[in-house]
């Protein structure tokens, strides 16, 4: 059998280039030209029509967030009882606490608002995109700027931006379960009805296609259930709700003790409002009712951290999760690689030869590329460099179109099938059908090969050899494509892909990311095992994982065809000894994530493709790539890699070791200083003593030690030494390891450095104003000392690194001066009931703040290690 003329002749067609019409024609125009609204057009729509939005769950408005800062029950019964000292002739103290009551709420909403601001930015990066055409050109847009009239271009994965009539349908097939409730896709086809419609928020899960945008917003289907979607209130972490809980229970301990201490200085005779303020002060400044809140702080600040390394967190508990893996699977294409594809070997019935050698008048050769390049669309690396080599040999779309090749019909690419077909018209009106894909698997739909410019039957000789030239290109780490065609004839009618005659192979180098095999080096001695899983061949595959550390000798390979053949029990028993992955499936991937899960890991998955959600969702970790990654599976992850980079992924589980540390660090401050503070109040009463702090004097405490150093803590930079450690329990207490006995133990410190320091200074002095200074002076100084105590669990104040967080140095230093002017400004002195202390006074106090942190010195041995 001859082999048709590939190139035949045909005339040109003059072309000639429409002129732009006026505004109201301009709908017409964009559909007959397809390109699209003008720049112009399509903004004065947008403010015709607004943004293609659904009404939000309407936000607190700056003011009202101010306000909720005061609807504490606890600061509104100390402002209540405020306004009663103030028309009984207590005008200087009433003052000063409104001002520190003031103080603490400015400091909550521009913490508050900080937040909020920084989350909803987060959320914009997150938001959906959609690619539209304007002014003839393909862009990627907010889908909140489509107008009606925009050309939308589809594909698998892509969540529909906008309701809108479809132009152009390939073997699309969309997910309209969240308007329909029909579980199984619909097929979708041009110039229909319902089956040529497209509607926001449902999901094109198999091919791909073009659409005119009809409606947007409130005015599409999904604007019909906006208003169910805006009473969703947001889920609060698996920490924050344990913190919270905590905060309750602590809350109800601290008001005994301070009604305790309200009573008790009450029997003794003390006055009653003044008794009442007492104990609601206390318990305004010990009651940790805004715990879960901060940690929202520290959370919101530190994911805004994590982007400036690449890696956006889409939900918050996320954060926690990443503390906790140990297994991070991976893909491999433009994860660990850098999806930078070159053709660098072809391999044809006549033998294999470098691409650049490949000569254009061999007639295999030259059909190869024709193949190749007919059936591709030009998206993505492997495409690209499959079309670069054939336009080095003058083989480009435009010009096969120019010789009256045109597409009649698409099957696309999936990873299910791994492989991709077109129906194309040669200029006789002859079909053809072309296919590319995994060489091994479409090899097995041949029964001819292409020789020269004759074919020739595919014997098992011969299919053994392609095999064994294929496996020699995988073992050099080359991803190897195969093309293959069948003419269409009365007697081979239709799309059918078998019989097809086989063509040849292309061999294409995608080098592995330089900084992949650092990383993966870092994963193993944090204790994290990686895994490749990728679609390529086992020696492909395995070639790459050697080159990047992944696979070691011993580690077993295992291919999508074998784990069709075992069970889930079975793979659950092996799946600890396998570090690679190759020719697998989505659905191979959901088995994977189940069966490591099974064997208790605490799993991060990647994946990009619509296919891959399920695997996504079901890991612990879900990770979306940030330019590849489909809309559904960005929306089923908790974390997106901006940069598609496995390096970015294991930074973002040492960030999140980061900040769960830096969550302890604050809770034990902030608790163990809230211990203090009660302790020192009700030891006082109980062993009748005079008041030891007066209310405003607690205040102030609270406004110095539980704002600004606190924040300050939980912005501390990542330990250099977390990636050293083991991953974190799954479900283990934020109490771990010691941390409730280290918060009772330096409490109870604090408690009894403030109540020595009042009593050394009362028996020194008589005078009970210089005590409850230097009590005040005590208990503040102690808490700025324990503050840096807590920068390390490890380490001791002889080696605790105290430059390196210069937010937490500003803070000490301002909390400490404050004190100082109130201790030593008569203004300040007049209003807080402070009087000057000379330096071997203010020794007394300083010297029983250090008594604890000296003597950790002795019972912790410092690591100095990693």
């Amino acid at each position: 059998m001859k082999l048709f003329d590939l190139l035949e002749q045909s005339l040109d067609t003059p072309s000639r280039e429409a002129a732009r019409p006026e505004p109201e024609a301009e709908l017409r125009w964009a559909e007959e030209s397809g390109a699209g609204l003008s720049t112009q057009e399509a903004a004065r729509r947008l403010a015709k029509e607004g943004p293609n939005q659904l009404q939000a769950r309407k936000r607190a408005s700056a003011p009202a967030l101010f306000l909720a800062q005061y609807k504490d029950i606890m600061t509104l019964i100390l402002l209540a009882c405020t306004v009663i000292s103030l028309f009984m002739g207590e005008y200087v103290e009433a003052a000063a606490i409104a001002v520190i009551v003031l103080m603490n709420g400015v400091l909550g909403f521009i913490q508050e608002y900080r937040t909020e601001r920084t989350l909803e930015a987060l959320s914009r990066m997150a938001s959906p995109t959609a690619r539209a055409v304007r002014d003839g050109q393909t862009l990627r847009i907010p889908a909140s700027e489509l107008v009606p009239g925009d050309l939308v271009l589809l594909e698998a994965g892509d969540r529909i931006p906008a309701d809108g009539a479809l132009l152009e349908a390939a073997a699309l097939e969309c997910d309209e379960s969240m308007l329909t409730g029909e579980s199984l896709p619909v097929k979708k086809l041009a110039g229909r009805s319902r089956e040529g419609m497209v509607f926001m928020g449902c999901t094109a899960v198999r091919g791909r296609g073009r659409f005119r945008v009809t409606s947007t917003g409130m005015k599409t289907e999904m604007g019909s259930i906006a208003s169910m979607l805006q009473t969703i209130q947001p889920e609060q972490t698996p920490l924050q709700k344990r913190l919270s809980q905590l905060s309750k229970y602590i809350a109800a301990a601290c008001l005994a003790v301070c009604a305790i201490v309200s009573v008790t200085g009450i029997l003794r005779g003390e006055e009653l409002l003044e008794m009442l303020i007492v104990g609601v002060s206390l318990a305004v400044a010990a009651v940790p009712e805004g715990l879960a809140a901060v940690v929202t702080i520290c959370l919101a600040l530190s994911v805004s951290r994590m982007v400036k390394r690449n890696a956006l967190v889409r939900r918050l508990y996320a954060v926690e999760a990443l503390g906790c893996a140990t297994v991070i699977c991976s893909d491999k294409t433009g994860t660990i690689t850098q999806n930078r594809m070159t053709a660098t070997e072809v391999c044809l019935p006549s033998g294999r030869v470098p691409a650049g050698q490949l000569r254009g008048d061999e007639p295999a050769a030259a059909l190869l590329l024709q193949c190749v390049t007919l059936c591709s669309n030009g998206e993505g690396s492997t495409e690209e460099a499959l079309l670069n080599l054939s336009a080095g040999l003058g083989i480009t779309p435009a010009y096969l179109e120019a010789h009256g090749w045109k597409r009649i019909s698409e099957q696309p690419f999936d990873s299910t099938r791994k492989r991709m077909s077109v129906i194309c018209e040669d200029s006789r009106r002859e079909r053809w059908l072309f296919v590319k894909g995994a060489f091994d698997l479409l090899l097995e739909r041949c029964t001819e090969y292409q020789d020269g410019d004759t074919v020739r039957k595919l014997l098992p000789g011969t299919k053994r050899r392609f095999l064994e030239e294929s496996g020699a290109m995988a073992d050099g780490a080359l991803r190897v494509i195969g093309a293959a065609y069948r003419r269409i004839t009365p007697l081979s009618p239709g799309e059918r892909e078998e019989g097809l005659v086989f063509l040849g192979l292309i061999g294409m180098i995608d080098p592995p990311r330089p900084e992949v095999r650092r990383a993966v080096t870092r994963c193993r001695q944090a204790g994290i095992r990686p895994v490749m899983i990728t679609g390529d061949h086992r020696n492909t595959a395995a070639a790459i994982a050697r080159q990047v550390g992944i696979w070691h000798e011993g580690d077993q390979v295992l291919t999508g065809g074998e784990l069709d053949q075992m069970s889930q029990e079975e793979l659950s028993g092996v799946v600890h000894q396998v570090s690679v992955f190759a020719r697998v499936s989505p659905s191979h991937k959901l088995r994977i994530v189940q069966a490591l899960k099974r064997r208790g890991n605490v799993v991060a998955m990647t994946g990009d493709g619509v296919n891959d959600a399920p695997a996504v969702k079901e890991a612990d970790i879900g990770v979306a790539m940030g330019k590849t990654g489909t809309d559904v599976t960005k929306e089923a992850s908790e974390l997106i890699l901006l940069d598609d980079n496995f390096a970015t992924l294991v930074n973002a589980v040492d960030e999140g070791r980061s900040i769960y540390a830096n969550i302890r660090k604050f809770i034990r401050y902030l608790l163990a200083c809230n211990t203090g503070e009660v302790l020192t109040m009700f030891l006082g009463m109980l062993f009748g003593m005079p008041v030891i702090l007066f209310p405003i004097q607690l205040l102030l405490v609270n406004l110095v030690t539980d704002g600004l150093p606190a924040i300050a803590l939980g912005m501390e930079p990542p330990d250099p030494r977390a990636m050293s450690r083991p991953p974190r329990r799954p479900g283990e207490s934020v109490f771990s390891d010691g941390l409730a006995f280290k918060i009772l133990f330096r409490g109870a410190f604090i408690g009894l450095a403030t109540l020595a320091s009042f009593t050394a200074l009362y028996s020194l002095t008589g005078n009970p104003d210089a005590a409850r200074t230097g009590a005040l002076f005590a208990l503040i100084l102690a808490q700025l000392i324990h503050v840096f105590e807590c920068k390390s669990e490890e380490q001791n104040i002889l080696h605790i690194p105290y430059f390196n967080n210069k937010k937490l140095l500003a803070a000490a230093g301002f909390s400490l001066a404050l004190l100082l002017a109130v201790i030593y400004f008569p203004p300040l002195q007049a209003v807080f009931s402070t009087v000057p202390l000379t330096l071997s006074q203010l020794l007394i106090p300083g010297g029983f703040c250090l008594f604890a942190p000296v003597l950790n010195i002795f019972f912790t041995r410092p690591r100095l290690d990693g």
